[in-house]
């Protein structure tokens, strides 16, 4: 069975970098796509970023030009690293995979397996 593991959540002030990372049981180069989802508490689960087999990589509104998404093909690790933190940022952070993502890399539905989360909050 294959297991995500997100671990680099905690506390960061306003204007300030983290990066978290997803560690992949399973080789990360044979994925269609691996994604970072983010949900707060009441509301829907959204797609953060997205990275393809390609490394054709895809960005929501809110985060393009703050945050990259990325693969470390040594490690089996997917990493997001998050630059310029505002409190809209204070998430759950999710990690996923998918076989095939061809109908939308941000619906959940596409992602077969899903790391249990990591808490991010941006306050000062």
């Amino acid at each position: 069975q294959v297991r995500l593991s997100e671990h680099g959540g905690g506390s960061v002030q306003p204007g300030g970098s983290t990066t978290l990372t997803c560690h992949v049981s399973a080789y990360v180069g044979r994925w269609i796509c691996l994604a970072w989802f983010r949900q707060v508490p009441g509301e829907e689960r959204e797609g953060v970023a997205v990275i393809d087999a390609n490394g054709i990589r895809h960005y929501a509104d809110s985060v393009k030009g703050r945050f990259l998404i990325s693969k470390d093909f040594a490690n089996n690790t997917l990493l997001l690293k998050m630059n310029d933190l505002n409190p809209g940022a204070t998430a759950m952070y999710f990690c996923a995979a998918s076989n095939d993502c061809s109908r939308g890399a941000f619906r959940q539905t596409e992602y077969n397996f899903w790391g249990k989360g990591t808490q991010d909050t941006v306050s000062s």
